[in-house]
């Protein structure tokens, strides 16, 4: 089971859904919600990470597809999203179970990453789990701003042959684009590409549930 939050982190996550669940927009809930009830910005971040409007999470938990359905089939990798996430529980950072059913890091790490120590333990942790399903390929597609994209993905294309794991791996210039069209399964944490992709799977998620032992995650959840 999960950690569950602090008592007022929890209460904003109730006042959040509420206000969602009636057509509120999303930035401004979060902010009359922050401000109730006093959060600080780490606070806020897992508020926004964490928490959906009732109707919008269970559709989302519905859609997704667990990493079982990979079984001869070709999935299309939003990269650096599956690896910062990844990260984040090889180190020990903070990660919220979100009512969607996501796992999801909160540290902003964005347009400040860059592949280091921890980033060819997590894309091994994702190329094993692809290969232990059975799919039958990976397209990995990562950010190409993002520092050093190009060089990550040329280890990447090497860990995938190492692996015998039919696909590739591309920087790209918005990788979600590509991926919302993808025709096989598609892995990521954003909600609007899980949104978009016709088979999302939550893969960093589905590696950290297994992992023994667990990362903690944080929970918005009453206890």
């Amino acid at each position: 089971m999960s950690p569950a939050a602090p008592k007022a982190l929890r209460e904003a996550a109730r006042d959040l859904r509420y206000l969602l669940s009636r057509g509120y927009p999303r930035e401004l809930g979060l902010k009359l919600t922050g401000d109730r009830w006093g959060l600080d910005a780490p606070a806020r971040q897992v508020l926004r990470r964490g928490a959906f409007a009732p109707e919008e999470a269970a559709a989302r938990r519905e859609r997704l597809r667990p990493l079982a359905a990979a079984a001869g089939q070709a999935v299309g990798l939003d990269g650096h999203n599956v690896l910062i996430t990844l990260e984040s529980a090889l180190t020990g950072a903070l990660l919220v179970a979100a009512d969607d059913g996501v796992i999801r890091d909160i540290g902003q790490r964005g347009r400040r990453f860059g592949p280091g120590p921890d980033t060819e333990r997590a894309a091994g942790l994702m190329i094993d789990a692809l290969v232990r399903a059975g799919a039958s390929q990976a397209l990995i597609l990562l950010d190409a701003p993002l520092s050093r994209s190009g060089q990550l993905a040329a280890r990447l294309r090497e860990m995938l042959a190492a692996a015998g794991l039919a696909g590739a791996a591309r920087a790209v210039a918005a990788p979600d684009r590509e991926l919302a069209g993808f025709p096989g399964l598609v892995a990521s944490g954003d909600s609007a590409l899980i949104d978009a992709a016709a088979r999302p799977l939550d893969l960093a998620g589905e590696i950290i549930r297994a992992m023994d032992p667990r990362p903690a995650l944080t929970s918005l959840e009453a206890p």
